[in-house]
């Protein structure tokens, strides 16, 4: 009990302090967002600052801070630190440089920071990558909801399929319109009941910990099931969601777009990720205790685990509610992955995305791919496995890139740039180790299956190297100063009365 509430309270304070030390490097000041400056009506709108947050929040809170954690915590009660510390200093930090490089650079995507900092041979293979492992993440977050609306609430009727195509429409119209008009209308509601079922799990946890403090504690016979795979990096790529999760850099720009300030930024993107970390938090509580009381639950899918959770804390009609929560989870992250593909192809192709007709023809595509994925994925539980697995090293990929990319940046800058090099040279080392080490005989998916010392000897090299280029380019930016980083400074005054784009647009009609 005592290392779970010591997690929430880090979470808590290393908002408080480190958040705030990240946001005076990154400095967020007065000067024009592209919600003003570059509004179009569709993508960049002036949302309310509430808004932007559960639309932050409900991006990047998919099914890794349930399903992952609930697979990790059984690595032990050591996650209920590793969360924190990795969330505080890793992930949030991760997502909070995503989402100012973003505002900064006229609401660019990620692929465009990565060849801003990290040059256009990696651009290009990064962009392919990013593209690709969006695709897995729409797929990924179709099968999980879908599967967990079939199983809870009619397991008794076949309607997975049904519930597969429901999901998917709502994705390709959540893509195609406004982001005012689905996304920052449905959001709300959704974020309600994300909350709701969060904050009724906390409290009956909480509850019967205070009651019982070994529900929160290793169990013998939870140690007997214990995960033995290396925790580096294994732990690392299990639970992404709550410590540092790559794909977030994919939302970020998002809602960089819809924001009036960069006043706004360290709540929208260090605190959401925190807040995913408390979610993250729960789960591994209330997973650790089934697998206390119910041993033979280690064994099981996490899917599985998820509804014995919410039946035995929350009883039989607030546990289906907060299986809805979970849902919400995956489909309000699936929606803006497949959204976050149609911008990001859109910006490598130039193509401009104001027309309809042009954001179905980015669409169009997207949609055989991802009717291809799901029908691929669904031959069998082997193939859902190995969706799931590439898309979970994968995010990591995306993850360590992106730190660097911040690294360059931010030396670029002659700023700080050791807090994104820290976290980035950890991950690095973890997705490559995780590469060279992991094969069917060492109980994952296909790898090379090296042996972990010299996985980790290589894995040491590559980082070296990785992280090393990235600083040397930040330096040598900073020394030669031919390099755009950052968007210029603009007056503040001239837009201050826009209170959003309907009345930016009235005074551009006059």
């Amino acid at each position: 009990m005592l290392l779970f509430l010591t997690g929430i309270v880090l979470l808590v304070v290393g908002y408080l302090t480190y958040g705030r030390f990240v946001e005076k490097v990154l400095g967020p000041d007065d000067r024009v967002t592209p919600a003003i400056k570059q509004a179009d009506g569709v993508d960049y709108v002036v949302l309310p600052h509430w808004k932007n947050m559960l639309i932050q929040l409900l991006n990047i809170a998919g099914v890794g801070p349930v399903i992952g954690v609930i697979a990790g915590i059984k690595f032990g009660a050591i996650v209920f630190l590793l969360i924190p510390i990795g969330n505080i200093i890793g992930g949030a930090t991760h997502d909070f440089i995503a989402g100012m490089a973003s505002l900064r650079n006229r609401g660019a995507n990620l692929p465009y920071f990565i060849k801003l900092t990290l040059g256009a041979v990696y651009y290009r293979a990064f962009s392919a990558f990013t593209v690709f492992l969006l695709a897995l993440v729409v797929a990924v977050f179709i099968n999980v909801p879908a599967n967990l609306i079939d199983k809870t609430f009619l397991p008794n009727i076949p309607f997975f399929w049904g519930a597969v195509g429901t999901i998917f429409l709502y994705y390709i119209v959540a893509t195609m319109f406004p982001v005012d008009k689905i996304i920052g209308k449905l959001y709300p509601i959704f974020g309600g009941v994300l909350l709701v079922g969060s904050g009724a799990l906390l409290i009956s946890l909480l509850i019967r910990g205070f009651g019982d403090a070994s529900i929160l504690q290793e169990s013998e016979a939870f140690k007997a099931g214990k995960l033995t795979q290396p925790i580096i990096p294994c732990l690392f790529v299990t639970i992404a969601c709550g410590i540092l999760s790559g794909f977030h850099a994919t939302q970020s720009p998002i809602i960089a777009r819809t924001m009036k300030t960069e006043r706004q930024a360290r709540s929208s993107f260090y605190g959401m990720m925190v807040l995913e970390g408390v979610i993250a938090m729960i789960w591994a509580g209330a997973a650790l205790a089934i697998y206390n009381k119910v041993p033979e639950l280690m064994a099981e899918n996490p899917n599985l685990v998820l509804a014995k959770i919410t039946e035995d804390f929350l009883g039989s009609w607030l546990g289906k509610t907060t299986v809805v929560a979970v849902v919400v989870l995956a489909i309000t992250s699936g929606d803006t992955a497949m959204r976050s593909m149609r911008l990001t192809l859109a910006e490598m192709m130039k193509i401009d995305q104001k027309p309809i007709s042009k954001r179905l023809a980015i669409c169009a595509p997207i949609i055989a791919a991802i009717c291809a994925l799901l029908w691929w994925s669904n031959q069998n539980a082997a193939s859902f496995g190995k969706l799931w697995n590439y898309f979970a090293w994968g995010n990591q990929v995306l993850a360590a890139s992106t730190l660097a990319a911040g690294a360059a940046w931010l030396y670029g800058l002659k700023k700080q740039g050791w807090i994104a090099a820290v976290p980035g040279a950890f991950m690095t080392f973890v997705v490559v180790s995780y590469i060279l080490w992991t094969s069917t005989e060492h109980g994952g998916p296909t790898g090379f299956g090296l042996e972990l010392p010299l996985a980790y000897a290589l894995a040491a090299v590559v980082t070296v190297a990785f992280i090393g280029w990235s600083v040397w380019r930040g330096l040598r930016f900073a020394k030669d100063g031919n390099i755009e980083l950052e968007a210029p400074k603009y007056d503040f005054s001239e837009v201050e009365k826009l209170e959003d784009v309907a009345a930016q647009k009235a005074v551009e009609e006059k």
